[in-house]
């Protein structure tokens, strides 16, 4: 994974910067439990194109890594709007349920 994240952050060094670079790299790095670096090229993907819902999706799972619960719901109902944006039925309902997972974690115990 390491040769796959060198040859990647190469490719960015050299100004060949892209939302599938920044989704690739932050993929890996979620791969290997660098969470933090994954968050920051997830963030830059997103921020590239807000309707990639695969990367919000990716981003919501490196910040649950993280235990930023707020974090990782909101990028799940970000992801929900892009993916609903582009039809994609199926992450929207993915991430609608990873989104309730953590508002009933974060919802006190009846």
């Amino acid at each position: 994974i390491m040769a796959i994240i060198d040859n990647f952050e190469a490719m960015l060094a050299s100004g060949k910067d892209s939302a599938l670079l920044r989704f690739s790299l932050g993929s890996e790095y979620l791969k290997i439990n660098e969470s933090a670096k994954a968050i920051e090229h997830l963030r830059r993907a997103v921020a590239f194109d807000e309707r990639y819902s695969a990367a919000w999706k990716l981003l919501g799972k490196a910040l649950e890594a993280r235990e930023d619960w707020l974090g990782a719901r909101d990028a799940y109902r970000a992801g929900v709007a892009a993916a609903e944006a582009k039809g994609d039925k199926q992450a929207a309902k993915e991430m609608r349920v990873f989104a309730r997972r953590i508002d009933k974690r974060l919802s006190p115990a009846a």
